[in-house]
């Protein structure tokens, strides 16, 4: 060949290389180009999504490979493609791979971020979601249900995925089985990291749901395997199984305020789990309902929860229950798990008039269940010689009223490789391993997505010194940061005629012994905002400035519903003359919103014509509630025209436990007498979970008023003192413990800082042996 024969040859073909489809020619840009571009896919090509911020792209990835050829939508940089504003992505065909997509900033357009199926006729099968990312992606309406993960058709795969904090209502993962096509399904769910899902005070909050009630006695054959449970907290219920012939392998819980609960269904395998529950309350385990149950080789260490919480839980059912109530525990075995340091074990829970059929012809055997404080850790609710107990051991010191099956070993607790304490003696047959496979934080999710918490805490950022005036409050607040502490001037004014919005968590006090006095002209001082906390201590709240309007209020929600639940406390503060011819609280709360935890002590009231704490917006009866955790303790109200707290929770549903209330050491002085209290009490409660009111002192007040209502709530009433005051009213059908109210006169040495005199009668007359009333500091 002639030299430039050869030449022109050489150039020919780097024109026709030149112009052979590259990787980079699948790269797209639009969901045009996506579209474009799926209708020419072939088995074994690939779909580029590029890097950046796509908004509003609602996807659907419907295509066809073979299982040695698939078809894979991925992304240009792993972390640099976002889907925000109102996106989604559906999933319809055979053997697709979706990989490296992240869902922030904003909520999907329909009922779910990522669905296998196009419709009830298109579905997925042999698909895998892997090394996806959905972080807080959440509906800004909290009461607005919508999905995660709905996932349908057969042999699907979904694993390496972070899945992070789900707030509004629904499930965040979820295995349909509404059609035919979509059973025995034997879908692997494998090497996610769930990450935490805060309370969400309604049922609705699941993290994992197989099936639903309708289907609950057909088979979904799903493999749930080395997932990692991080504080997921929504409800009750972490895993609601409600299909038959699923397992349940090496995954992990930690701090987990709920259970993995055989909701429906049969024939459940629930092997090689972990329950890491830090001794963090209402930290839960393992909940058995249905027929031919296994539970085996799982290990449970620090779990508190107790009732349908417990670190084990064997139901009562419902004689020849239908299958959307509770079927009775029947042919179930419990063998070889262990309990370190774990508070309740319960068997026959929820008895009652409807679940009346105990467990039986089920085993409890070859368990290991050490507490080195609690001497007996199982509750019995009901018969439980339906279920045979045979080489379970104790530690040395613990005890059980089951009269066999158990037998006492000195335990030695020894840390293995994961940290984990293993219980260890020459009694134990089989030494206690945790599998290899067990989930981890680091093999689980991606390994290109944090899973650092993103949140700020109350009191963790710079400290701002304030000076007194007008509004200076407010400047300051718009350009603090999460976290800020606010210092005031000791004994400064500080005058408002502009709400400050609390979009942050935020903390305001006085250091000095003088406290700072606040005043304000609006219907609020402090409206908290979705993303805000607030922490106020001592200071002064003085009402003589505000205007005479109805719904004042010292600290309000914001109106509309709030995504993020917040934090308020209140400490050594006083709040006086808010008198106005309508109500006036110190704080009320909206519709659609939800305080973890509202704390206030050591704080004063009086001369105020509203409540302390107005929590009742959420009358649906769906169960919702405005607050888990309310605490009151060492506080003096005084002159309250209102129910100093009126608290609601609704409905008879009991996927949640909340909330709770603690009312200590606190005097109620002439309480709940204004024309305008409909509510005629001193406390006004309805459907409480947890109370417990104690070493008060009520003067010349009304009464509690407690209606209690699900399940079995825990009512704690204990040496409190009635002075011209009315006594305790209870309605509802529920049990409830009272003990010691006494009809006394406190004999206050210094009424103005209701200090007792030397003789009081109330004299250590406190469960915790110190005076009844307010504990000087």
């Amino acid at each position: 060949m002639k030299p430039h024969h050869l030449l022109f040859s050489v150039l020919c073909l780097c024109l026709v290389f030149s112009f052979t489809p590259s990787p980079s020619s699948n790269l797209v840009h639009t969901v045009e180009e996506f579209e474009a571009k799926l209708k020419q896919v072939q088995p074994g090509d690939s779909i580029v999504l590029a890097n950046g911020v796509w908004t509003d792209a609602e996807l659907l990835f419907e295509a066809n490979g073979t299982a040695e050829n698939p078809i894979t939508l991925t992304v240009e940089e792993m972390g640099k493609v976002i889907l925000s504003g109102e996106s989604n992505l559906r999933i319809a065909g055979d053997h697709l791979i979706v990989k490296g997509l992240v869902f922030k900033n904003g909520h999907t357009p329909t009922n779910a971020v990522i669905s296998f199926r196009k419709s009830r006729e298109k579905m997925a099968n042999n698909c895998r979601l892997t090394e996806c990312v959905i972080d807080n992606y959440n509906n800004p309406e909290r009461q607005v249900q919508d999905y995660w993960i709905t996932i349908f058709g057969k042999n699907n795969r979904i694993d390496h995925n972070h899945i992070a904090g789900k707030k509004n209502l629904g499930v965040t993962m979820i295995v349909g089985l509404d059609t035919e096509d979509s059973r025995a399904n034997n879908h692997q769910i494998d090497h996610n990291y769930f990450g935490p899902r805060p309370t969400y005070g309604n049922n609705g909050g699941e993290t994992l749901r197989i099936g639903t009630s309708h289907h609950a006695l057909e088979k979904s054959n799903t493999l749930v395997e080395s997932n990692y449970f991080d504080r997921t907290n929504g409800e009750h219920e972490i895993i609601s199984n409600k299909s038959c012939n699923n397992t349940f392998k090496y995954n992990t819980f930690f701090e987990c305020t709920g259970t993995l609960t055989m909701r429906h269904g049969n024939e459940t395998l629930v092997d090689g789990n972990v329950f890491i529950g830090n001794n963090k309350p209402s930290t839960g385990g393992i909940r058995v309902i249905n027929e031919n149950q296994t539970v085996i080789n799982n290990y449970h260490i620090g779990l508190t929860g107790y009732r349908f919480r417990g670190a084990f839980v064997m139901m009562n059912g419902v004689p020849n229950s239908p299958p959307n109530r509770y079927v009775p525990v029947i042919d179930s075995k419990v063998n070889n798990n262990t309990f370190v340091n774990c508070d309740n074990i319960l068997f026959g829970a929820g008895s009652d008039e409807e679940r009346s059929q105990a467990p039986r012809t089920s085993e409890f055997s070859e368990n290991i269940i050490y507490n080195k404080s609690k001497k007996d850790v199982f509750t019995i609710d009901d018969d439980i010689s339906g279920i045979t107990f045979k080489n379970n051991i104790l530690g040395e010191h613990s005890e059980t009223t089951i009269e066999e099956g158990f037998k006492n070993a000195k335990i030695k607790l020894v840390k293995d490789e994961n940290g984990l304490l293993i219980p260890t003696s020459n009694k134990i047959k089989s030494k206690v391993s945790i599998s290899p496979k067990i989930a981890t934080k680091e093999n689980t999710g991606t390994t290109w997505y944090s899973k650092t918490d993103n949140y700020v805490s109350l009191n963790s950022g710079n400290v701002i010194n304030v000076e007194a005036g007008i509004n200076t409050l407010y400047e300051v607040v718009k350009t603090s940061k999460p976290g800020d502490i606010i210092i005031l001037e000791d004994g400064g004014t500080y005058l408002l005629t502009k709400a400050v919005n609390i979009n942050h968590p935020l903390t305001f006090k006085t250091l000095g012994n003088e406290k700072a006095t606040i005043l304000f002209e609006r219907m609020m001082a402090f409206e908290i905002q979705n993303g805000g906390s607030l922490s106020l201590e001592n200071i002064t709240f003085d009402g003589t400035k505000s205007p005479d309007y109805a719904g004042n209020a010292v600290i309000s929600t914001s109106k509309t519903s709030m995504i993020d639940n917040y934090k308020l406390f209140i400490e050594k503060c006083e709040f006086k003359d808010m008198v106005v011819n309508h109500s006036f609280d110190v704080l009320r709360v909206s519709k659609g919103t939800f305080a973890d935890t509202i704390s206030i002590k050591n704080s004063s009231f009086k001369n105020i014509s509203g409540s302390i704490a107005a929590l009742d917006k959420e009358t649906d009866d769906i169960g919702a509630y405005n607050v888990e955790y309310f605490i009151m303790k060492n506080n003096a109200i005084n002159d309250l025209q209102g129910a100093a707290l009126r608290l609601y929770r609704g409905g008879k549903d009991e996927s949640t436990f909340g909330p709770f209330l603690e009312v200590e050491h606190n005097v109620f002085d002439h309480v709940g007498y204004g024309k305008k209290n409909k509510y005629d009490a001193t406390l006004s409660l309805y459907g409480v979970q947890e109370i417990d009111i104690k070493n008060n002192i009520f003067k010349d007040s009304k009464a509690i008023n407690m209606h209690l209502v699900v399940g079995e709530p825990i009512v704690k009433v204990l040496n409190n003192a009635l002075s011209n005051s009315e006594k305790l009213i209870v309605t509802g059908d529920q049990k409830y413990h009272v003990e010691n109210q006494w009809q006394l006169t406190p004999d206050f040495k210094e009424s103005s800082n209701y200090s007792l005199s030397t003789d009081s009668p109330l004299k250590g007359k406190g469960t915790d042996g110190k005076d009844l009333g307010l504990i000087k500091n």
